[in-house]
């Protein structure tokens, strides 16, 4: 796989001056690989080697060090990882180290045991919490908002995944997030803007990430797979800026816009060379990201 970086140069050139051909912004997948050919001089063989390299080397336990989703992995039970990786995921934008220390401090104000804190705390307990800002615009309220829609769900589930579950004749999460943002929003709120919808057409990357976390499950032990009722099949990579740049730099994304159609033009592609496990490619899309290789 070395010799595909004999490429890179090539690509960054001819896919900056290329025109895109699909109308609207939409998927053309009668003209998609003649397009990717001409434009990158690759096969298609040559991209999913790629992406399965890179996956390959990212989806490892050193992944977690860095990641948000470490917070969660500092729990055993389950509702203890669903709500921290909920939180974790609800403020992943921005700096990941930002994004860390201020799901640490949540972790903290619950007494890191978010199950027994959000099943028991009292007006005080809310009112210790400081008046200010979490992470970024997830502030005081937001966070009051999430730790009581939580307790009147798990009041009456046993776990988030009763509320994301997919029916028989829906192929990803579009249907699932929009039945978990009517049991889960209580109330016109500003913290409802943290629950975002593909019904709106967004991308819902911070959901579809916390969705990889809880649905993937293999051997290398960095998603936790603790969801059982939901196959990893309908998962979706999370979609932000730079998986959108790398998966269009790889041709594999033509929409420009970051949002819900582009990730369903992006599940096409990953579920035709991965139909049990598409959402694995995010570890490549990621990779691909921080190294730097299609700057």
């Amino acid at each position: 796989m070395n010799s595909f970086f004999n490429f890179k140069n090539n690509i960054k050139t001819q896919y900056c001056h290329s025109e895109r051909n699909s109308a609207n912004g939409f998927f053309r997948s009668d003209i998609f690989f003649g397009h990717l050919q001409l434009i990158m001089n690759l096969t298609e063989k040559d991209i999913f080697d790629l992406l399965n390299e890179k996956a390959e080397l990212y989806n490892s336990p050193d992944f977690i060090t860095d990641d948000p989703i470490q917070i969660p992995h500092r729990f055993s039970l389950k509702q203890d990882i669903e709500i921290s990786g909920f939180l974790s995921a609800s403020i992943a934008w921005g700096n990941r180290k930002s994004i860390i220390n201020d799901a640490n401090k949540m972790m903290e104000l619950m007494g890191n045991s978010p199950f027994d804190f959000v099943m028991n705390f009292t007006d005080s307990d809310l009112d210790r919490i400081p008046q200010k800002a979490i992470h970024r615009t997830f502030n005081h309220e937001d966070f009051v908002f999430f730790l009581k829609n939580f307790r009147r769900i798990y009041t009456q589930f046993e776990s988030l995944e009763d509320v994301f579950l997919i029916n028989e004749n829906e192929s990803n999460f579009s249907h699932s997030i929009e039945r978990f943002r009517n049991h889960f929003i209580s109330e016109v709120h500003r913290g409802q803007k943290h629950v975002s919808s593909p019904y709106k057409n967004s991308a819902s990357k911070r959901l579809i990430m916390f969705l990889r976390w809880m649905v993937r499950k293999d051997k290398k032990g960095v998603d936790f797979g603790i969801w059982e009722k939901i196959d990893p099949k309908y998962l979706s990579v999370p979609l932000d800026v730079h998986t959108a740049n790398i998966s269009r730099k790889l041709g594999i994304l033509t929409r420009k816009q970051n949002d819900w159609k582009a990730v369903e033009e992006l599940d096409f592609i990953l579920r035709k060379y991965n139909a049990v496990d598409p959402a694995v490619y995010d570890f490549a899309l990621f990779g691909l990201g921080v190294s730097k290789e299609f700057e």
